[in-house]
Formats: structure tokens, sequence, C-alpha cells
């Protein structure tokens, strides 16, 4: 449930409110807005809400009918921006993460991020750890390539995103990475998501290959159970009957997703697709639905890649979209 707090309650009222619902159970999640403050009770025990209206300071009581309610807009009506340093998602602010699918070398890795950063891109990506259909494929660098991402990264003042696989491993990433991503094999792996709760880094969540936007909401959810409030949502495209691209880009969960939730929502073009030549307009499309953010995979020599050099933009490639990315940006009030 939902205690909506009068806008003149003091602080020692939303304390004594927070207290009273944990000494029956719940979990209290505080949310701060601009006209008043709303406490999240989370938690499977039985409560007459009208014990609670009666507290000093509380305007009314709701209960929540989704399943997922740190994630909802009932809970927080304002979109959740994503700050770190100088870059901000969501909000109006649009995200833009570059990089090659896979770290393979310091060169290769160094190659990219310097003509990225003079495009302007701030989140450099790239896969230490690769998780692969085939076990025979490229697996990644492991611990060797998140140490050349961040001292590349360091070298250029850019922000690092890469894909975290299991529990044991979120140590190891936190000494490197600005923002851990989980990827769409992942999204309903929950002793991971538990875990990703507890750290205080933004996580990048993506849609399972055949996840509805229920269950993505609901992967969020445990992820802000945990306490971590930094969660930035991607639609990578799903799974559905169609061959001529490598998943199915659901341009509409963009919209539905922003109605649902306060989280931001990023788009990954480069999986949805798996074609480079699909990857501009799917971005502009994805720009232009509203979303938050974008995650382009850009190699400085896609046809010698290790991995997935067929959807990968050559730099040449990305700098063109990048421009027209930002004056359709301008058309819908939004900026990179």
């Amino acid at each position: 449930m939902l205690i909506v707090m009068q806008s003149s309650a003091t602080n020692d009222e939303i304390e004594k409110v927070t207290e009273y619902i944990k000494q029956r159970g719940f979990d209290a999640h505080i949310s701060k807005g601009e006209d008043h403050t709303v406490i999240g009770a989370v938690g499977r025990k039985v409560i007459d809400k009208r014990d609670i209206e009666l507290l000093n300071g509380v305007k009314e009581v709701i209960r929540i009918t989704s399943p997922y309610k740190l994630a909802s807009r009932v809970f927080k009506n304002e979109d959740t921006i994503i700050e770190i340093k100088d870059v901000k998602i969501g909000g109006g602010h649009i995200g833009m993460i570059a990089g090659p699918c896979s770290v393979e070398s310091y060169d290769q890795v160094d190659a990219t991020a310097e003509k990225l950063k003079r495009y302007g891109v701030k989140i450099l990506r790239g896969g230490a750890f690769k998780p692969r259909t085939s076990p025979y494929a490229f697996q990644g660098l492991g611990e060797e390539g998140l140490k050349i991402l961040r001292e590349v990264a360091n070298k250029y003042d850019m922000l690092v995103t890469s894909e975290v696989m299991e529990v044991s491993q979120i140590p190891m990433f936190l000494k490197y990475v600005d923002i851990l991503q989980v990827g769409a094999r992942n999204m309903q792996n929950f002793n991971l998501l538990k875990s990703l709760g507890e750290i205080r880094k933004p996580v990048l969540l993506k849609r399972g290959l055949s996840a509805t936007i229920e269950e993505l909401l609901m992967s969020a959810e445990y992820l802000l159970a945990g306490g971590n409030r930094e969660i930035i949502l991607c639609e990578r495209g799903i799974r559905t009957f169609e061959h001529m691209t490598r998943n199915t880009l659901d341009i509409s969960a963009i919209p539905v997703i922003q109605k649902l939730s306060h989280l931001p929502i990023v788009v990954d073009p480069s999986h949805a697709t798996g074609l480079r030549d699909k990857v501009a307009p799917m971005s502009k499309a994805a720009v232009a639905a509203g979303c938050d953010g974008l995650i382009i995979e850009v190699h400085n020599s896609p046809d010698t890649a290790l991995c997935d050099g067929a959807q990968s933009l050559y730099p040449e490639q990305f700098e063109e979209l990048f421009i027209e990315l930002k004056q359709l940006a301008k058309v819908i009030k939004k900026t990179f």
C-alpha cells in the first residue's frame, strides 16, 4: 500500500509513520516528491488501513493492485532521473551508450572510444564476459576486459557499462564499472537481482527474449525492493516468429512502460535487429517514440570483430546517425 503524507507533514511525523509500519512487518520505501512524501509499505501482512490514516501527517492510504509496487507510477509519479557525474538519463534527458559488443584488446577499445568521445558519447559499453549461444564462440576476456574498459574510459573521461553474469562477479564489477548491465538471459535470475538490489550503483535491466512488459517490471521490482533506486530498463527486442531480423523490436513498449512506470527506458537497436543497416532507422524510431536512451554497438573495424560485427556500426556511420538523432530529439523536446 501507499501512504501519502500531507504536504505539511514534518520529518518527525514521516519517521513515526515509517517506524509504525516497520513494526507491523512491512518494508518501508520513501519517495519524496515536489508536493508530498509517499511511503510505500511492502509486505505480506494484513493491516487495517484506517489505523494508518489516523496517524499524524497522513493524508490518505492507497492499496496498490498491480504486482509491481515500487516500479509503479502510483508509488512515484515523477520520472526517475539517473545522474552519474555530468550524465543524466530520464526526465527529458536521452542518454547515449555506445561501444563494441565485446572487449577484444586495448587498441580496439581505445580506437573506438577515441572517436566516440569526439562525437560526444559519454558512456562506453563493452562486454568482458559474453554469454554466447555456442560454447565455441568468443566468451570475452573476463576481468582483463573490465580493466581495459576502465583504463580507456578514464583516458577519455567516460563512464563504463558492462554485463554482469552472476552474483560472485558483483564485487569485481563494482571496481571497474559505473552501470552494471543485466542481460536478457538473466532478467529472471532472481538471486542476481536480489544481490544487485543491495548495491548503490545504477543497474541497466534488459528485457528477456520472451518476457512480457509486466515480467520486466516485476524483475525491476526485485532490484527496487532491495533498496536500489537507480534502475534503467532496456527494450532490446523480443523473440517472435519473424526471421528477417535477429529479434523484433517492440517500439510500443516505450510509451507503455512510461505510462506504467517512473523508471527510464533505453533501447538497444543493435541486438534487436542484428543488422547494421537496420540500426539507424530503429534508433530514430525509438527516439521519436520517446525513449530515454540508446545503447548502440560501434566497432572500429566491424569486419574483423570477434562478436556481432554484422550489427555493429562503423564509427563514421555512428557519427552521422548521432547528428540526426540530436536533431530529432529537439522535435520531441528532449536532449542528448
